[in-house]
This record gives structure tokens, sequence and C-alpha cells, in this order.
């Protein structure tokens, strides 16, 4: 049994459904409401004392931070190697682009967004820049490229399309971005469970009416 305590509005934790689809594994998916404190209880906290979301539990082993638990999925449930390949030079790749993920670009949507949506606070110009400069740099990763980390879909291309498809349904402009644009068209085909994490946006968009 693989418990999964999540938000289906949540990137990190689209991140991870649309790995558990990619491998086959069937998540028994349970909604965690943080606004009614539901992280901070005792019996989740056993679990995870960061009380963090998305946080996985698979017969008893608990993991948490979504790019830690989207790897773990595929070396253990992935029947080839081919969304996190052995190769030592095509990992690091993944890598970099799971940690630019993590570090710069869906950090930028936090640090510009949140503010926004949680403490109507106004918009912050300076951390708008930031967004585009992440997009720039992914702009230029992508040039010539089908995936964002190789040369067929990875963890990278998933944990990317969680972040993109968010800023999307947040009314950032992707179009701009011309190799941007056309791998996300092309993820949004090619991801396994596209369809749930589009319908994860649709709930987060509900911040932004």
């Amino acid at each position: 049994m693989v418990d999964f305590y999540y938000l289906p509005g949540s990137s990190p934790c689209r991140s991870v459904i649309m790995t558990a689809k990619a491998v086959g594994v069937d998540l028994n998916k349970k909604l965690l409401n943080l606004q009614a404190g539901e992280h901070l209880k005792p019996e989740f906290l056993k679990i995870n004392p960061q009380h963090t979301i998305p946080t996985l539990v698979d017969n008893g082993f608990a993991l948490w931070e979504s790019r830690a638990i989207q790897v773990y999925l595929v070396e253990k449930y992935g029947k080839t190697d081919s969304l996190y390949p052995k190769c030592p030079k095509k990992r690091a790749v993944i890598n970099q682009r799971l940690y630019f993920d993590m570090g710069t670009l869906y950090q930028s949507f936090a640090n510009y967004y949140y503010p926004q949506v949680f403490a109507k606070a106004p918009a912050d110009p300076e951390a708008f820049k930031k967004i585009e400069a992440a997009f720039e740099f992914l702009n230029t990763f992508l040039e010539g490229q089908e995936y964002a980390a190789g040369d067929s879909l990875t963890v990278a291309d998933i944990a990317l399309v969680a972040s993109v498809s968010t800023f999307e349904v947040a009314g950032f402009d992707i179009s701009k971005y011309a190799n941007v644009n056309k791998w996300y068209e092309n993820a949004k085909k090619v991801t396994p469970g596209w369809e749930e994490n589009w319908a994860g946006c649709l709930e987060f968009k509900k911040y932004f009416e």
C-alpha cells in the first residue's frame, strides 16, 4: 500500500501523481486540509516532522520532497530506467533540471504569486523579473530539444510540466518563449497523468479568480 498525502492543486503533488502514473503505481490518495491544520496533527507529524506535502508512505517508509519521491518511485517501481537513466551523465543533467525547477523556476512562482494569493500583497515587479529570467534559462535549455534532459521523457520533464502548467493557470504568457512553448505542447501529449495534472491546475486557478 502506497499512501500519498497531498492537495490536488499543488504543483509538487501533481508531479508525483504523474510519475506514479508513468511507473504504474496506484496511490492511496489522502487529502490533507492545510487550512484546517491537518498537517500539524500529531499523527501526521510522526510521519513527516517537516509537515509538508507531498508526503509518501510506502509500506511504512515515509518520504517527502516531491523530486525525491519522483526518483524513489522510478528507482523502485520503474520497469526500465528510461525516466531516470543509470548513466551518470544523463542522470546528472536530469538532476540539474530538477534542482533548477525547485530552486529557480518554481521558486520564482512562489516568490511572486504566493504573497499576492495568500497575503493579498501587491505584485512585486522585481520578483516578476525573476520569473522571466527563469523562463529564459529554460528556453535556452530547450533549444533544439524535444525533452528537458535527453532524447526521451524523464522525471525532469514531469517536474517541469507540473510547474509550467501552474504558471499557465496563473496567467503567465508562456507563448513568448518559443522553445518552452513547443516543449510544453508536446509534454501535454506524452506525459502520463496529464489530465489529472490539468484538473489540479484548474483547482489551483480558483485562487486567481
